[in-house]
Parts: C-alpha cells; structure tokens; sequence
C-alpha cells in the first residue's frame, strides 16, 4: 500500500520561522532573506531531483524568481505574528515511475492551489532510499488582476434589521472582520488530502497498478486494528532473509495484538463513551476556571519551568541540575524586563510586542534609502580612481597610429584599459556631464554613514528588546490554558511540547553568520567631463 502521509503546517513569523529559509531548504538553493538581512543555504541538503513554481496568470512573471517571491511575500507581512505561507510535506507512491513525479506534483497543485489563486513552489526530494517525497510552499494572500497582494481580512458593518449600520456607544459604527479568501478554513485540510489521493489513484490507475492511495485512519475506513510501522528497504531486504529485525519484530507484536484487541473491542467503545463523558466534563470546568481569572505572567513563566522540568525526565542528575538553572536563569531576566516595562499580562506583552516590531519595521524602511545611496557613491568613487588612475595609459594607447604596436599595447595592459572604459561608459550614463567631487561624495558619504551608524544603533536595541517579548512569547504559547491567548503554529491546532522542541532546532539550523562588506576610502580629487 502507498505511504499515506500528507502533513500541512504554516511557517509563521511568530515561532521565528522565514518563508525564505524554508524555501531555500527544500530547494537546495542560497538565498538571501531581505527581512533578517542573512543568507539561507543548508549544503547538507541531498536528493533534490526537481523543483519549479507555478504562477496564477494574474501574478507577476518576476515571482518566477524564487528569491524575488519569498521576499515579497514576506514584505507585505508587517507583524511580528504573521502567517508567512503553507508548506504541505507528502510522500509519493513507489509504485509511480520517477519520470511521472513532476507531472504528478504538477497537476495536484494546478488543480488545488494555482486555480484558486495561490503561488506554488514546490520541490521533490529523492536520495534513491525508496522515499521519494515533494515538499510544497504555498502563499497566504490572495492577488487583484494587476498582481498586487490583496488583505487577508476586511473590515464589514453589522447592519440591523432596516439594514442600517449599528452605532454603538461610543460613537462607533460596529462592524466586525471577514477573510477575504477561505484558505485558512479548516475544511481543506480534509479537502487537499482528499484530493492528493484522488491525483495519485488516477496515476497508478493509469500505469496499471493495483494498489490505492487512502489517506483515512484506519478508524475511518471502519478498520479497528493498530497500525504496523513502516520497514523501509533495507529493513525489508533483511526480514526476506529470515533476518529479524527490532522493526520486523514490533510489528510481528502489532499484528498478535491486533488478534487480542478483537475480544476487548466491546469494552474500549463503552470504556471510550465515558471517558469523552469525563473529558466533555473536565474541559467545561477548566473553561469556567479560565473565564474567572486571566493568569498573569509571572505565573505562566513558573508553569513553564514545571514543564521544562518535566521534559527532563530520564536525564542524569547532572543535566537535570544544569538544565534547571539556565531556564531558571534565563526566566529570571525575562521576568526583571517585563517588570522594567510594567508588563504584568499576556494582552499588554502582546501590545508592547506589536509597538516595538513596528518601530523596528519603521527603522529598517528609513534606513534602505541612504545604505543604497552609500553603495552608490562608492561605485561613483571607484568609476573615478580607476578613471584617474588609468588616464595615461589611455592616452597613451590613443597616441598610437600603427595597428600592430597599438594591438600588442592593448593586450599588455588590457586591465588597465578595461577599468578606465568601464569607467567612462559609467559616467556617460550617470554623470551626464556634470561636474562631481570626490571630496563632497566622501563627505556625503561620511554623513550617511553616520546616519546608518545610528540608525542602527537604534535598531539593535529595538531587537533585543524583540528577541526578549518573543522568547517569552515562544514560551507562554507551550503552557497557555486557552485559546483566548495561544498564538498556535497551525489554525486551530494546539502545538504539542515535541512541536516545541522540533521548532527550536529548525530556528538553530536556519541561522546564518552576515557578513558585510566594508566601504572603500578614496583619496580626494574633481573630475569634469
């Protein structure tokens, strides 16, 4: 039977994943994330046989361009929470000839996703292990006929029953927010798995195979029996050997368990009945208890400690102990700022939050004008020393009359003659024969060096105080009781304490060391053409 494993997350802003890491890693390729200003590149990456984006014909032909997309995508995200896009990781059936696996991929995303409006870049991974696997990256906001990103949400007026607006105290009209697309509607998660199964059918079908791709739990296919776990290739080689395995022999348990099960069924479903009774029960009442009271930070902090602890256990004594004091350590120093700041709840954290990645946001757009008026001046300045430094070997070379002597010259110092025309074709394009100084360019350039020199002084500040809201924030999403609070990683879906820890290493794995280039001092002068 074909591996039915079809998983759907979002890469979300909030748990510091990037659109731009994540297609950088199922695509093998380096590229450059605007928002962290870093660069994305796992070179361990292996098995990447395929990858291609899909546009709707209304999106722009440049978001062909993987690093040009993932960065608009992100662009038009200015919150510190935002939903950057949906990546869908599916296994492909063996049973399918490797040659059909682009066409596969491509027809379920043209007949899901690009024909209701979304961008679909995806990549299938195969290492030749008998895994063959795609990997789908899908944008989160709809585009109007001239390509520009729509809002996800718009503002709608509540209307009574004359069909006029609804002023409320305040002196406002009440209105409420609608999405502008259903994408995020719980429905198509069912809706694409189901359709994923349906697209892989019609290709076995098509190569004369029998076997079927059916996504359902084995509950939902009226089956009451354990799942074995899968063998892979090599563990299957071995078990035709008369070899046994740890693998072969779990399953060889499930199968004589799923025999023993079948005497006990009666009693688990009335045994399930009153255990949903006592879960129906208990979740009322800790909804009450939630509705009484908001917790406060400091109190969802120590539970975080109490579930740290916990996760610990099996570890020796020794680690248990250091592992006890850094998030001790580190909880403390949170605990100091939020004090600092008067932030005592989860919606003013969330408020401050939002106000301090909105000035970051507003320093980065101030400061992109003058770095890349920087980056030109010191092209300018470069185009000039090599005019200046390369005049006489031009002049010499033009006083030249005899062909051969003047070619023989040319060759000789083809880099000196090559630097002074690049020079002067830029100017004819820039300077247009205006007259330019090299000391008033330094000095421009000093002043806006100065400028970005603070700016990002600013910045960096603004970033550690984000990294610390967010780290707390990352947190309280691991031990809030309601999802009057959790920011979740999926719609409508808890993130489990193994979701947690998996989250944590992919942000380790998707940092990146920046280097910058430094400017070029250029010793003074005037040149007019």
């Amino acid at each position: 039977m074909p591996c039915p494993h079809h998983d759907i997350k979002i890469v979300q802003r909030s748990n510091r994943q990037s659109a731009v890491a994540a297609a950088a890693y199922q695509s093998g390729e380096r590229l450059f994330s605007e928002y962290d200003q870093k660069q994305k590149y796992y070179s361990e990456k292996r098995g990447i046989v395929h990858t291609e984006i899909m546009l709707p014909p209304h999106a722009p032909p440049e978001y062909a361009d993987r690093n040009t997309l993932w960065n608009a995508a992100e662009a038009v995200e200015k919150q510190w929470n935002s939903q950057l896009a949906r990546r869908i990781v599916l296994a492909i059936p063996r049973e399918i000839p490797r040659s059909q696996h682009a066409d596969l991929i491509r027809d379920y995303c043209r007949e899901f996703f690009v024909s209701k409006g979304m961008i679909a870049d995806f990549a299938i991974h195969d290492k030749g292990d008998g895994n063959p696997h795609a990997h789908i990256l899908l944008t989160m906001r709809a585009m109007d006929e001239t390509g520009k990103w729509l809002s996800k949400s718009r503002k709608v007026y509540d209307l009574d029953e004359n069909g006029e607006r609804i002023r409320l105290p305040s002196g406002n009209w009440k209105s409420h927010k609608e999405d502008t697309v259903d994408w995020n509607d719980q429905k198509y998660g069912e809706i694409w798995r189901q359709g994923w199964a349906a697209v892989a059918n019609r290709y076995l079908e098509a190569n004369d195979r029998p076997e079927r791709l059916d996504l359902r739990s084995y509950e939902r296919q009226g089956l009451d029996k354990i799942p074995t776990v899968h063998m892979g290739p090599a563990v299957s080689q071995m078990e035709k050997r008369g070899i046994q395995t740890n693998i072969g022999n779990l399953n060889r348990d499930i199968t004589a368990a799923n025999r023993l099960m079948q005497s006990i069924r009666q009693m688990v479903r009335h045994l399930k009945g009153w255990i949903a009774d006592l879960k129906e029960k208990k979740a009322a009442l800790l909804e009450a208890l939630q509705e009484a009271k908001e917790p406060t930070l400091p109190e969802l902090l120590s539970k975080y400690l109490d579930l740290r602890r916990e996760e610990r256990t099996g570890w020796t004594s020794k680690g248990q102990l250091k592992g006890t004091v850094n998030d001790f350590n580190k909880v403390m120093e949170a605990i100091r700022y939020l004090r600092e700041k008067e932030l005592s709840t989860v919606e003013s954290l969330d408020a401050y939050l939002d106000t301090v990645s909105g000035q970051a946001i507003s320093i980065r757009e101030e400061m992109k004008p003058k770095e890349k008026r920087m980056k030109e001046i010191d092209t300018l300045l470069s185009h000039i020393a090599n005019f200046e430094a390369h005049k006489p070997v031009h002049a010499e070379y033009a006083a030249i009359r005899f062909k051969k002597p003047k070619e023989q010259f040319a060759a000789d110092r083809r880099d000196e003659l090559d630097a002074y025309n690049a020079a002067v074709r830029y100017f004819k394009v820039h300077l247009e024969g205006t007259k330019y100084s090299t000391k008033k360019l330094n000095e421009e350039r000093t002043q806006l060096a100065g400028e970005v020199a603070e700016y990002r002084e600013r910045l960096s500040a603004l970033q550690e105080d984000v990294k610390i809201l967010r780290d707390v924030r990352h947190w309280l999403n691991q031990v809030l009781p309601s999802e009057q609070y959790r920011q979740t990683a999926e719609p409508g879906k808890k993130p489990s304490i193994q979701q947690a820890v998996k989250g944590r290493a992919q942000r380790i794995r998707e940092e990146q060391t920046e280097k910058r280039q430094q400017p070029r001092t250029e010793k003074k002068q005037d040149i007019e053409l």
